[in-house]
């Protein structure tokens, strides 16, 4: 109803225009860049509003071009206020759309291997990216924050002419950009050299407008702006004494070169222009989160020139017809009458087009888009995953644009795991995987994982999709693993140390169910040797054969892999192994596993069932489940409780405590369970417990945290430990 009372105000406006023109001086707007501090550009636009002046040209640089682009959209002031304040901020510097949208073998794999710092493989040797931050997440946030002008493609056509400043890399010249996709202008302009990767647009790769002009006066004054509104929270140049630590430095450099082109660009003001140089000093470009209080100080230093800029004001009916004409800035989408992807590479188009749920005809579901768009980056393949929507003579096209990995298709992946409970049993592994990726059309991989240490392994598997859509499979592989079998009498003596060796081929087939859940069929055949024996001897065959099925169904929704705050887990797996099928053992068994977690303002309780249980046979030593350890009923050694069927229930709470950026935990755990030779043995009374406290912080590594255990047998136990992950207890 608001925008049809403002029409009769639009069509009075646009027919007096011409005329009003004349009668006042064409205002343009110069916004530079900052970081979080061009936050304070929103105070001013504040202001200027409360003051009714109009502005015909708006220019801005890095976040003075975020802000500039939402207001010459014609987006509200207190709009603008309230989205800044909303929007995760921390995730505009993060690529990974969150573990929710990565398939399950993405999220296995993470389990082993969680560190990717961005290192590909090639012929010509080991390669990195442009920048720590591919802009993913940002780009996501700058097309809904512009979404009212996602298909205006000239930036004249907007409510208020815009521009936005970026740099060229290859020549360090400015770069004007006033036409395209409007978040793409914003994303060029704001991409810090080595934080964020370069925009390539027009066969230019672009990076922060700071670097040539951090206060575009000039542009503004090419524009045909009469007078120019110059707000400068370009940063000031650092005292002698204050140059004592290496980030003091290269801050200060980074200010030179800004300061420099800034002071040149100040130096075209005249006396009818004015400058704003709000006072922010205390403040970074890093305060995001300050918001509310950056807003004020630039409100503050605009009214500190309310006499300057009272000369501009306008009244209130041409204020109205003014804010009339912004008002009507918005194009309507309407439904998409063709999808089109932007891609280079070896994978099909229709390997993109199958994960995108959006038909034609239908209206743009952006949440939908966004939820296929995260699950395709989630595979591992692309630097961004973005898209566009520009006009047609049929209708609004929408572009999906994926840009591949300049340091790949070949990607190298660390973990790290360490465990010490200071009473001689200490485990420490390093692991490192090479993963090859678009091997054909439908996006076959093949990766090779390593780790050394106390636990010992290797893996190699081909996975072949069998479709576009990746909802059938086939994986090939065969892995070597050692493992050490510490065995404990009633007593919790150890009586025995066993060493196995185990070698195994096999081959599966399986679907994903979503992007959360798979089921595999898988069957492996191999044998176990037995490597060493210390102590009473428990194992009378050097060598046992190994074959036969497993059934395998997942659901994996955690929210994180070692530190989960949200979601859950559930893993069904049954086994059978006989002789026809190469096994020297005959059985059948089934193991399941429950986890969920949740939180609330910082406190997290997290509940765990697991289960193992011989429905019939012998399954022999080399299958037996080993639980002991951290968090496998913690007061106890690890393997201390082993046995053919086990049980175990667990529930642990923790309150994280510090900021976003820097954060730690304590919190508490109680764990009941056993191990029994079958499970008519199992019962309240033969189950062994375990109370734990723990404090830790969370780390690239994982979850670093020290934890005090206690048991109902007066046994204690402390631990030390890196890199644990609830889910490998079922993978086990």
């Amino acid at each position: 109803m608001k925008k049809l009372f403002l029409l009769p105000l639009l069509f009075v406006s646009l027919m007096i225009g011409p005329a009003e023109a004349t009668e006042r001086p064409r205002v343009g707007l110069v916004l530079s860049g900052g970081g979080a501090k061009g936050l304070a550009h929103v105070g001013v636009l504040r202001v200027l509003e409360e003051m009714r002046i109009p502005v015909d040209v708006v220019v801005g640089t890095s976040a003075g071009s975020a802000v500039g682009a939402l207001y010459a959209s014609g987006m509200p002031v207190a709009d603008i206020e309230r989205r800044f304040i909303e929007l995760d901020w921390l995730s505009s510097f993060r690529d990974d759309p969150g573990r929710v949208y990565k398939p399950v073998r993405r999220k296995l794999e993470e389990s082993y291997f969680p560190l990717t710092p961005g290192i590909g493989v090639r012929a010509d040797g080991l390669h990195v990216g442009g920048g720590i931050i591919a802009g993913q997440n940002l780009g996501f946030i700058l097309n809904e924050l512009t979404w009212n002008a996602s298909l205006v493609e000239d930036f004249d056509r907007l409510p208020i002419a815009f521009r936005a400043v970026a740099t060229d890399l290859e020549t360090g010249e400015q770069v004007v950009i006033g036409d395209g996709n409007l978040s793409e202008a914003v994303r060029a302009s704001m991409s810090i050299p080595g934080v964020y990767a370069p925009v390539e647009r027009n066969g230019r790769l672009l990076v922060d407008g700071g670097v040539a002009n951090n206060l575009p006066v000039s542009v503004a004054r090419q524009l045909g702006a009469d007078v120019v509104i110059a707000v400068d929270i370009t940063d000031p140049l650092m005292e002698t004494d204050e140059l004592r630590e290496a980030f003091s430095v290269v801050g200060q450099l980074t200010t030179i070169m800004t300061r420099r082109n800034t002071d040149e660009q100040l130096s075209l003001l005249d006396d009818q222009d004015v400058l704003i140089h709000p006072d922010l000093e205390g403040y970074t470009s890093a305060d995001f989160y300050d918001a509310p209080v950056l807003y004020e100080l630039g409100a503050t230093g605009a009214r500190a020139h309310a006499v300057e800029l009272s000369r501009l004001s306008v009244s209130r009916s041409d204020w109205t017809f003014y804010k009339a004409r912004r008002a009507s800035g918005a194009l309507g989408v309407g439904p998409i009458a063709r999808i089109e992807i932007d891609q280079k590479g070896s994978l099909a188009r229709a390997f993109l087009r199958e994960r995108i749920s959006q038909r034609t005809g239908e209206p743009l579901d952006v949440v939908a888009l966004e939820a296929d768009l995260k699950r395709i980056y989630g595979l591992g393949y692309y630097e961004t995953v973005s898209y566009a929507l520009s006009p047609s003579p049929e209708g609004t096209v929408l572009t999906v644009r994926v840009r591949e990995k300049s340091w790949g298709p070949n990607y190298l992946s660390f973990g790290l795991n360490y465990e010490d409970n200071f009473d001689g049993e200490t485990r420490f592994n390093l692991a490192s995987a090479l993963r090859m990726t678009e091997l054909n059309a439908l996006g076959a991989e093949w990766q090779t994982g390593v780790q050394l240490g106390t636990e010992p392994w290797v893996r190699t598997e081909w996975y072949q999709p069998l479709d576009y859509g990746y909802q059938r499979f086939l994986a090939a592989g065969a892995d070597f693993s050692r493992e050490s079998f510490s065995l404990y009498d009633p007593e919790g003596l150890r009586i025995a140390e066993v060493e196995v060796t185990f070698r195994h081929a096999d081959l599966a087939l399986g679907m994903e169910l979503g992007s959360n859940a798979e089921i595999r069929l898988r069957y492996a055949r191999g044998y176990a040797t037995i490597d060493d024996q210390v102590g009473l001897p428990v194992v009378s065959d050097d060598s046992i054969h190994q074959g036969g099925f497993t059934l395998q169904l997942l659901h994996d929704s955690l929210d994180d892999a070692f530190y989960p705050r949200h979601g859950g887990f559930v893993g069904v797996r049954g086994k059978i192994e006989r002789a026809d099928l190469g096994s020297d053992r005959h059985f059948d068994s089934v193991t399941a596993m429950a986890l969920g977690t949740d939180s609330w303002r910082g406190f997290n309780l997290t509940g765990l069932l697991y289960g193992h249980a011989v429905t019939s046979g012998e399954p022999g030593i080399e299958n037996a489940v080993r639980l002991g350890g951290f968090r496998r009923l913690s007061a106890y050694a690890p393997g201390e409780i082993t046995g053919d069927n086990a049980l175990m229930g667990a529930v642990y709470a923790r309150q994280t405590f510090g900021g976003p950026l820097i954060s730690w935990f304590a919190g508490a755990g109680f764990e009941v369970g056993n191990a029994w030779e079958s499970l008519e043995q199992a019962s309240w009374g033969r189950t062994v417990r375990s109370w734990s406290a723990f404090a830790g912080a969370d780390t690239f590594l994982g979850p670093v945290q020290l934890a005090a255990a206690y048991s109902n047998k007066d046994d204690w136990a402390a631990y030390l430990n890196i890199g644990f992950s609830f889910t490998q207890l079922f993978y086990d």
